[in-house]
């Protein structure tokens, strides 16, 4: 697929994405391609900046190539940097327990277990039991990374 900025006889300016460039001329040829101010079939190209990518082996270390305005992984919103920072607190100060965590909090109410902070995985009829009974649990706003080979 490839982006084109258009422009019709009328100086109205719009991108449309065509399966390729042979692909565009052929539609336009054949009147299919439209303003999408006005419909004018009279379309051209508009002048356009090319988006090229770097490759891998010009990046840093191997780094994946970065998007515009930044590294991919990197939090854009405030809201999104609010969440990365409230799952690194969690994950520094807490223990994973992963699939555990619904017997791991019992115990701990129980004072089978040393109190401390966890956090890890249940099912939603563990979660529900769990509050049933008491536990003090809360779902956490994201999904607890999984170590990986």
């Amino acid at each position: 697929m490839i982006q084109f900025s258009l422009k019709c006889a009328g100086d109205h300016r719009f991108d449309s994405w065509f399966q390729s460039a042979e692909a565009f001329e052929k539609l336009r040829a054949r009147s299919m391609v439209t303003c999408a101010v006005c419909g004018s079939d009279e379309v051209e190209k508009a002048l356009m900046a090319p988006r090229v990518r770097s490759s891998r082996k010009d990046a840093p270390d191997g780094a994946p190539p970065q998007a515009e305005g930044g590294a991919l992984s990197k939090p854009a919103s405030p809201a999104e940097q609010a969440m990365a920072e409230l799952r690194r607190k969690i994950e520094e100060n807490s223990e994973y327990v992963g699939g555990n965590f619904a017997r791991e909090a019992r115990d701990m109410h129980d004072g089978v277990t040393p109190e401390r902070a966890i956090y890890g995985e249940a099912r939603p009829e563990e979660a529900r039991k769990l509050v049933e009974e008491g536990v003090p649990v809360a779902p956490l706003p994201f999904i607890p990374g999984r170590k990986s080979n």
